[in-house]
């Protein structure tokens, strides 16, 4: 049976690949309690069980994948690492860097002390940070500092067996260490630092915040209006919705009439309201506004929802709360807030920056008003720019072309890391003129899930016959030096984060979660927070984090290498 199966991939390598990327990500599903084992490790084993074939899949295969993914990362990651230079972001991005740095110097400093190879330090790298990219351009680099085939193979199977062992133990360790172990080590309790954060950004999340239920989408209802609100104009009338809520009157129907809901419209008896707002808000307090009617002439309007890109200089810099109180806001509901491809929550303190996005609901006249008072329409297509994709993965591949040469060794970038930094700027650019370079949603998440995991399976196809060998050795060292650097790391993080740059605690702990690329552990410290405050501090360390601890591929290479090891 193994023969058979083993003679079809050496005629058909693709199919194993494939293989492996469907077991993979059946791996990937299982989960126990809230811990869930992914994708990435699931196409890393199955890799691993399928290479025991002794299939090759072709380097250029690998490659192609790994350079979507790296393109991937930038792309998403851009807008906000561009953005987060800026003195105002000094301390997220010490935080960030503390953390990056102290995580590559613990590795190296144990992967020495241990005398371990290369391949294993590099491997331990990727996975005690739970950064995937930093396996693939180690690779890369060791393959440019005139590695024979033989080494590299080697070098790969090394890499696999290590960030098989250290990528769950690092997803793990984060989780525990940010999630109980940090809250522990903080100047004051976690949901009293992310209170008086929110109290800070305008009290509670506005009633238009994230974690509103399905039901308080927004909707128009007609209603006969009660006697108290004759002879009262249309603004005073929207004056006395509950606070924390938002309704308005689009038009009313007097007589044989439809009149706009303009504010100084007087309202009179028997004048039906077509009045939009929540509908929770609208149920609750149906009986304080008159008798509902089906009133299908009041009620033609047309509502969409559209993502408006922040770009108009008077609105940046502006908090929510102020923008609230312009004339464009009256008539339109804001959904959600999405900050380098992140959402966050909504409070009117929230400052606006160039490149937002804003999910606004309203009429089309009315969304159209607050889109040129804000910037532009992101409107929907399933179109991906390839001309955009291609044109920035090649130029971002030249970049990293270029070596300096010493000796025999040769240093530069590589090709990998030029395709991030190319995706880095792909992503700016998109953030500063949405009218070209789009990747939709679903091409984005091919290009992010299924490029990492086919490059990983790849990884875990050639590491198959050695794999077990190398567990066996290297195993329980790993899983011992993994919990060291991730506690050593974030722990240093926290305190220099929370004692000497005095960051709010919620902020703080969101960094280092988006530093350490782990979301898990993002929600696992929200929910001991019971706030939404980390998220404000993720994407920024997220952003950060992915560039540095790519990057250190290359640097635990050139480094091991210098040493001999």
């Amino acid at each position: 049976m193994m023969a058979a199966i083993s003679a079809i991939f050496v005629q058909h390598p693709e199919l194993a690949l494939f293989l492996s990327l469907g077991l993979g990500y059946a791996i990937g599903k299982l989960s126990y309690g809230s811990f869930t084992v992914g994708a990435v490790t699931g196409c890393l084993i199955a890799g691993v069980i399928v290479g025991q074939t002794g299939v090759r899949i072709s380097g250029d295969v690998k490659q192609a994948f790994f350079l979507l993914f790296l393109f991937a990362i930038g792309y998403r990651t851009g807008p906000q690492f561009f953005r987060s230079l800026n003195a105002k972001a000094l301390p997220q991005i010490a935080v960030t860097v503390i953390l990056c740095v102290t995580a590559l110097a613990v590795t190296l400093a144990c992967a020495l002390a241990l005398r371990l190879d290369v391949g294993i330090a590099a491997g331990l790298m990727a996975g005690a940070a739970t950064e995937s990219a930093t396996v693939g351009v180690a690779i890369d680099t060791f393959r440019r500092i005139g590695a024979t085939p033989e080494a590299a193979h080697a070098f790969e199977a090394n890499v696999a067996t290590a960030f098989a062992v250290s990528y769950l133990v690092g997803v793990i360790a984060t989780i525990i260490m940010l999630s109980q172990v940090a809250p522990r080590l903080l100047p004051r309790p976690l949901p009293e630092a992310c209170a008086a954060m929110e109290e800070e950004l305008g009290g509670a999340p506005s009633s238009e915040a994230e974690g509103q239920a399905v039901r308080h989408e927004v909707e128009a209802r007609a209603f006969r209006i009660a006697p108290r609100w004759v002879g009262k104009t249309v603004a005073e009338a929207e004056a006395a919705t509950p606070p924390g809520g938002k309704a308005y009157i689009e038009q009313v129907h007097r007589g044989d009439r439809i009149l706009e809901g303009k504010p100084d419209l007087v309202l009179k008896a028997g004048d039906i309201a077509a009045i939009a707002g929540w509908r929770a808000m609208i149920v609750e307090n149906a009986h304080l506004i008159g008798e509902e009617v089906d009133d299908r002439q009041v009620l033609d309007v047309r509502e969409e929802r559209v993502e408006v890109v922040v770009t108009k200089r008077e609105v940046i810099g502006k908090t929510l709360a102020e923008l609230r109180r312009s004339p464009q806001a009256r008539a339109v509901f804001l959904r959600h807030v999405v900050r380098g491809g992140n959402e966050i929550p909504i409070y009117d303190g929230l400052t606006l920056e160039r490149g937002d996005v804003l999910v606004l609901v309203g009429t089309r006249p009315r969304v159209a008003a607050a889109i040129d008072a804000l910037g532009y329409a992101d409107r929907p297509s399933s179109a991906t720019d390839m001309v955009f994709v291609g044109l920035f993965i090649f130029l971002g591949g030249l970049l990293g072309i270029p070596a300096l040469h010493l000796g025999a060794l040769e240093l530069s970038i590589g090709v990998a890391v030029g395709t991030l930094l190319g995706g880095l700027v792909a992503g700016w650019l998109r953030s500063r003129n949405r009218r070209f370079g789009f990747v939709p949603a679903g091409t984005l998440w091919f290009f992010d899930s299924v490029g990492l995991s086919a490059f990983i399976a790849c990884v875990g196809i050639s590491a198959g016959p050695s794999f077990v060998t190398g567990l066996v050795q290297s195993g329980p060292a790993l899983v011992i030096v993994s919990i060291v650097v991730v506690v050593v790391a974030h722990g240093t993080a926290i305190l220099v984060g929370s004692r000497v740059f005095r960051m709010n605690e919620g902020v703080l702990l969101g960094t280092c979660c988006g530093a350490g690329t782990s979301a898990p552990a993002l929600a696992a410290v929200q929910e001991v927070a019971k706030s939404k405050i980390p998220t404000i501090g993720y994407g920024l360390g997220y952003a950060i984090g992915n560039v540095l601890l790519a990057l250190w591929g290359s640097v635990i290479v050139f480094v091991m290498a210098a040493s001999g090891s």
